[in-house]
């Protein structure tokens, strides 16, 4: 199977343009469209276009480690080229007439979809395949570092890709040496990579030396390119947790952009704000009305919290607390070693006395948040995020960690609810916890976690565990 893949591909690249022409086919016969020759042509046509532009698009390279989203991307883009040209070749011969609009709007539209469910039973099929041992590739890694360490498990997480790491070639660790915690030995040095290549059959070649060792990269590039294996350059930019830096260019220059790409958060925490804000427009009358009764000073509350850059915001909330909360929490911490201790490792008192009835109540259901939803339409916050901080906790906390960092908290907007407030909420054990749920989602944010979060938060609120 392994010396066949190129011809495998082949036949899947035709299979992939005749399934375009029988599903256009199924089409016109389940809407009973009359087949003439305008459509015979359509499909030479289409056939043609098809096989061209899916090589173009390289939807035939090899997915081992990749996402399924990655390659449907490729496939939507090979497929509107498709159906560009089709629209153009329309125009051109003023045929568009001869065919059916609805077939046609159709066709278009869930292609892509036919085509990478087929692909997906083909990878499901290759995954189980090589989950079980078979079809391996073999690689080897240039630098036994932290860097090189961290591909080495995460090939080992995904074991369906089919790749199996041999060893590590160092220039600063003894040869033969068993690396700790990683069973893979030291295979030489850098330079008997060469060598090594030319006696072994190996399929990649995964470069994780510093930036900093460009004469090794080069010499790496430069004696094993024709050598039967394919070469990849893990950047070390890894180490500083810089996961959604994106590659740009600049004229001539490429760049790096370490900027988190959030356009499609900003529009879903515009559209989601605003429906629970109409929606939920009698509840916080009441909320208001209640709060009035309950105890004097104005409903809201405003506090300073950091956002994106480290600006400072007027963070909102319903008011839970009497009106002078600040100067009594002063006097608590003055007269209260215990609760001194417990504000300065948590800046929360677990039992605070200055919460008033109603703001127990929406301090339990989370209804306090609501007004936030205000924060994120103007652009100071986001539904989902990192919790809302002050700047001292960003001073002592997060600026003082080695692994976490400031500047990634300050890459993006605070969230209304998180992973803190969906996992262990209030009853965590210390700051740091935060800190690295924090970090966590900064690194690993998506719409999908966003959706996840949510769902989550919603439960949190039924049952008011750990909040107070």
């Amino acid at each position: 199977m392994r010396e066949r893949s190129s011809f495998i591909y082949r036949i899947l690249h035709i299979i992939d343009c005749s399934l375009v022409c029988v599903f256009l086919w199924l089409l016109v016969t389940c809407y009973r469209v009359p087949w003439n020759p305008y459509y015979t042509y359509l499909e030479i046509v289409v056939f043609i276009i098809s096989f061209i532009s899916f090589q173009y698009f390289q939807m035939y390279r090899s997915w081992r480690g990749w996402k399924f989203y990655r390659e449907f991307l490729v496939i939507t883009k090979a497929w509107g080229s498709v159906v560009g040209v089709l629209l153009f070749y329309f125009f051109i011969f003023k045929i568009s007439e001869a065919y059916s609009r609805v077939v046609f709007m159709i066709w278009s539209a869930t292609m892509p979809f036919v085509i990478f469910f087929s692909h997906l039973i083909v990878r499901k099929f290759l995954r189980h395949f090589r989950a079980q041992g078979k079809n391996k590739r073999h690689a080897i890694i240039a630098g036994a570092g932290d860097l090189g360490h961290r591909m080495t498990k995460q090939v080992e997480e995904i074991p369906w890709a089919g790749i199996e790491v041999i060893g590590y070639f160092d220039d600063k660790v003894e040869i033969d040496e068993r690396l700790e915690s990683i069973d893979k030995p030291l295979l030489g040095k850098i330079d008997d990579i060469k060598e090594y290549l030319q006696k072994n059959d190996i399929d990649y070649v995964y470069i994780a030396l510093p930036m900093r060792a460009e004469r090794k990269i080069f010499k790496i590039l430069e004696e094993c390119r024709d050598l039967g294996a394919q070469i990849f350059l893990i950047p070390d930019l890894y180490i500083f947790g810089l996961h959604h830096a994106e590659i740009q260019s600049f004229g001539d220059m490429l760049i790096l952009n370490f900027n988190p790409v959030t356009s499609w958060k900003r529009a879903f925490d515009v559209i989601f704000s605003s429906v629970v804000l109409l929606i939920s427009s009698p509840l916080f009358l009441i909320i208001a009305l209640v709060i009035k009764l309950d105890s004097s000073g104005p409903v809201f509350y405003r506090h300073r919290r950091i956002t994106e850059r480290g600006r400072e915001f007027g963070c909102l909330k319903f008011r839970t607390m009497v009106e002078d909360a600040d100067e009594k929490l002063e006097e608590l911490l003055q007269t209260n070693e215990t609760l001194k201790q417990e504000w300065t490792s948590h800046y929360k008192l677990k039992i605070d006395p200055r919460v008033t009835r109603v703001g127990l109540f929406l301090r339990k259901t989370s209804l306090d948040e609501f007004p936030q939803f205000y924060n994120v339409l103007k652009g100071e916050m986001s539904v989902v995020g990192a919790r809302p901080i002050v700047g001292r906790e960003l001073e002592e906390y997060y600026k003082g960690d080695g692994e976490t960092s400031a500047g990634r908290y300050c890459s993006m907007k605070p969230g209304i609810t998180g992973p803190w407030q969906v996992k262990k909420r209030n009853d965590m054990e210390n700051y740091q916890e935060r800190v690295e749920l924090d970090d966590w989602y900064v690194l690993n944010h998506s719409l999908w976690n966003d959706i996840k979060i949510i769902v989550k938060t919603v439960y949190c609120m039924i049952s008011g565990k750990g909040a107070y």
